[in-house]
């Protein structure tokens, strides 16, 4: 049977990225049909169902996802070899760019990202995308979104990544019920406040554990964003990132950050971006302000 040629392979990828034959003919300015009759003929050359309709989702097999990597690849190196150079100018640049964070992201490194934009004179469309640490890979992957940041170390041959702040945690409470010099009681009576690791942040729960803490876990909460108006209201202790922690004591009055008794550095955040070659030169510009503003 032939081989399938470039414009089916890229209506492949599309489809994957997209997961939709509606959006995938409007990215390929094509009909609906003409994604279809591809699909079968895809179908037929690889002998495998490739996408299976689950809701209004196209979701891939094990056959489409260990063919995406492979070809996206080969093709944006195609496209790369056969297109001009092309200058970017940030100033000039106003289309959408996609960025991954996870709750506590948005409010710690969100507000330098913007100022770095502003200092550079650029104007993208910023998205910012809630994810979880498990779901960086795919969606970095798929394209729907551009870069991501995490405290997950994600050894994926399929990314770029690069280190850009270390994480040290360190306790949170209130300035009302302050914690005594550091010691190893020094947690003796007091209760804790305990976030969901969603985001990455797997240390608090693995130094509760280790510690013989977890019975003092009063609280458990999904996001950072309502502890601490939690600990101005009680006398609970939680364990946060420092660069987290010195954010909300600017924020929010009458918290007090206190080092912990044990060695509290974790895995670092790191900045997550598809590999060299598939990055277009917006996407190059943007995870370079990026790396500035939080490094």
């Amino acid at each position: 049977m032939a081989l399938p040629d470039l414009n089916q392979l890229r209506t492949f990828v599309v489809l994957y990225e997209l997961r939709s034959v509606t959006a995938a003919a409007d990215r390929l300015h094509v009909t609906q049909p003409t994604v279809s009759y591809t699909l079968r003929r895809l179908r037929e050359r690889f002998g495998d169902e490739l996408f299976r309709r689950e809701g209004h989702d196209m979701v891939p097999t094990a056959k489409a996802t260990a063919l995406f990597g492979p070809l996206h690849e080969a093709l944006a190196q195609i496209d790369a070899t056969v297109s001009a150079p092309e200058a970017f100018e940030p100033a000039d640049f106003s289309g959408e760019l996609t960025l991954g964070l996870t709750s506590v992201g948005e409010q710690t490194f969100l507000p330098p990202i913007v100022a770095q934009l502003a200092r550079e004179a650029a104007h993208p469309h910023l998205h910012v995308q809630r994810l979880d640490a498990d779901e960086v890979e795919d969606a970095l992957v798929r394209g729907s979104i551009d870069l991501a940041m995490a405290v997950a170390m994600i050894g994926s041959p399929r990314l770029w990544r690069t280190h850009v702040r270390a994480v040290e945690y360190v306790a949170l409470t209130s300035d009302r019920h302050p914690l005594p010099a550091v010691a190893p009681d020094m947690f003796d009576g007091r209760r804790f406040v305990r976030v969901s690791a969603r985001g990455g942040h797997v240390f608090p729960l693995q130094a509760l554990t280790e510690h013989g803490l977890m019975s003092q876990v009063s609280l458990t909460v999904e996001e950072y964003s309502t502890v601490p108006a939690v600990l101005q209201a009680t006398d609970l202790v939680v364990l946060v990132p420092r660069h987290v922690a010195e954010v909300f004591a600017g924020w929010f009055t009458g918290l007090r950050i206190s080092d912990v008794p044990w060695p509290a550095q974790s895995t670092p955040v790191s900045l997550y971006t598809r590999r060299e070659a598939n990055l277009s030169p917006a996407q190059r510009w943007f995870r370079s302000v990026v790396r500035d503003a939080v490094s």
